[in-house]
This record gives C-alpha cells, sequence and structure tokens, in this order.
C-alpha cells in the first residue's frame, strides 16, 4: 500500500483539496484500495477547523465528493508512517522541516515536482481564485498517478 500525505499551512484550503481530488481518481481508476491517503497543516492556526467554505464549493462544482474533517498538524510520526508527502509550495518544506528537522529518506515533495508546472500551488487564500488551485491539483496529482503506471488518460478536470 503506498501512503501519500498532502500538507499546506493550515489544512483548510490546498491540502484538503489534494486529499479529495486524489481519493476520486483513485475511486475513478478502481484503486482505492492500494493507497492510504490523508492531508495536514505545517501550522497550528486552523486545529480542529473544517474545510473552507470555497474549497468545498470547488470540490462540489467538479463533483469531487468530500466529508467534513478536522485540519491538523502534521507530526514526526506522519514522517515515519507516509511514503510521499507532497506539500505544496516551498515555504511549507521550510515549515515542515520545523517539525521533521531534515527529510533524511527524501520522502517530501512538490506536488507539481511531476507535472510540467514545476512551481507551488496557487494558494487562494490570498488569491481568492480556486479555479486555478483545483487545476494545478489536479493535474499534478493526475501526472504523479501517470509517474506511478496508471492509465490516467480517463481522468477529466
Amino acid at each position: 500500500m503506498t501512503k501519500v500525505m498532502f500538507v499546506c499551512h493550515g489544512n483548510i484550503c490546498r491540502s484538503p483539496m489534494a486529499e479529495f481530488i486524489f481519493k476520486y481518481m483513485l475511486r475513478k481508476l478502481g484503486a482505492e484500495d492500494d493507497f492510504e491517503v490523508a492531508s495536514s497543516a505545517t501550522s497550528r492556526e486552523e486545529i480542529g477547523n473544517d474545510m473552507y467554505p470555497p474549497a468545498k464549493r470547488k470540490l462540489r462544482e467538479k463533483g469531487i465528493p468530500f466529508s467534513r474533517r478536522c485540519a491538523r498538524q502534521f507530526d514526526i510520526a506522519d514522517y515515519k508512517h507516509y511514503d510521499y508527502i507532497f506539500i505544496m509550495e516551498r515555504y511549507n518544506f521550510v515549515n515542515l522541516c520545523r517539525i521533521i528537522r531534515d527529510d533524511t529518506e527524501g520522502k517530501v515533495h512538490l506536488l507539481t515536482e511531476y507535472s510540467d508546472l514545476g512551481s507551488d500551488i496557487a494558494d487562494p487564500w490570498y488569491s481568492g481564485n480556486f479555479d486555478v488551485t483545483y487545476d494545478e491539483i489536479f493535474e499534478s496529482c493526475k501526472c504523479f498517478l501517470a509517474h506511478l503506471g496508471y492509465d490516467v488518460s480517463k481522468l477529466q478536470a
């Protein structure tokens, strides 16, 4: 089983969107039993809060199922447990290293690493543009699954 953790600053926008988008893709591919998927934050600011309402609206608009959840902070046990830890932006790595000290096992990756985007995932908390964030997350997750050998040709944004 491949264990994937998505991480952003507060765990109320980008990382939960990525979690639910990725789970949706896995269901479409019939691969949900092959993965364990979760999301978390580098900060404690939003601990216990549900996903930001505009993020929910965007997922609903795209037909991506989601459930109520509580933001939580990444911890050292997560580093030991997960195989892939996807951060949404380079700044998340700085904050993540305050928790894990160093990525000694090479588990931490920028989510866009497997795509042609090669940049940070836009933060809709500041921009208000959940369309761009959704598109970047969808493309990045799709490219990661293709990297793992899945036929992603039927996955539509």
